[in-house]
């Protein structure tokens, strides 16, 4: 899989290597040829295919090859710079995946489809979700929000008095617009079939799309 990475700071450095490690295609983007050297010289990201350009411009983004890319993570330090690097990535190049950094969770709401952002990545929102994840037993958490907040990936751990307990997947009618992803039961991932029963202390983790997360409320947890 080809994947362009746009920004070589902190975090697009630690993706690229994480990617690099699963052997797939990977292209950085940079600006600041100081960074690209520094990186070079430390040894960092071997195996990376470096561009020095400025990505906000569209005939040096072209440098990337996005035309042929995967996926284009706009992970720079600048919100501005990463809305019009996902909209010039969708737009212009047509890239089927386009996530995108949110530096500052105030301007989360500008990064959806119309900057062609697939998925964004406020930090300090996903930090709040996961805390509040650890400390909500019983209740239904938002993880993650996708396609502008349209579909959530959200998370319950199942009390004893769950109604969904002893019963299998199959058999609790989860509306059209909800799907279990995942089951995580006794540290290990479970990947659910019709048949799965739910156990007290699972966490379950379902995407909803639409108007899906009371319901899926209501079978997990419980009238309110």
């Amino acid at each position: 899989m080809k994947i362009v990475i746009v920004g070589a700071g902190k975090v697009g450095t630690y993706i690229a290597a994480d990617l690099l490690a699963n052997r797939h295609h990977v292209v950085v983007v940079e600006q600041s040829i100081e960074r690209i050297e520094r990186r070079r010289t430390r040894g960092e990201l071997d195996g990376a295919e470096w561009v020095r350009a400025d990505a906000c411009e569209v005939t040096e983004i072209a440098q990337a090859g996005l035309e042929d890319a995967d996926v284009v993570a706009a992970v720079t330090g600048d919100d501005e710079d990463n809305l019009v690097i996902s909209l010039l990535a969708k737009q212009e190049f047509g890239v089927p995946r386009v996530l995108a950094r949110v530096n500052h969770p105030a301007n989360e709401w500008l990064f959806n489809e119309l900057w062609g952002v697939d998925v964004a990545v406020s930090t300090p929102h996903l930090l709040s979700a996961l805390v509040e994840e650890a400390v909500s037993i019983g209740s239904l958490v938002r993880l993650l929000q996708f396609a502008g907040g349209r579909a959530k990936l959200v998370e319950v751990t199942l009390l004893d008095d769950s109604p969904a307990l002893g019963q299998p997947l199959a058999e609790l009618a989860f509306p059209p617009d909800a799907s279990v992803v995942a089951i995580i039961r006794s540290g290990d991932v479970v990947v659910p079939r019709g048949d799965t029963g739910m156990h007290a202390g699972d966490e379950v983790l379902v995407l909803v799309t639409g108007d899906a997360e009371p319901a899926v409320s209501r079978l997990l947890v419980g009238a309110p």
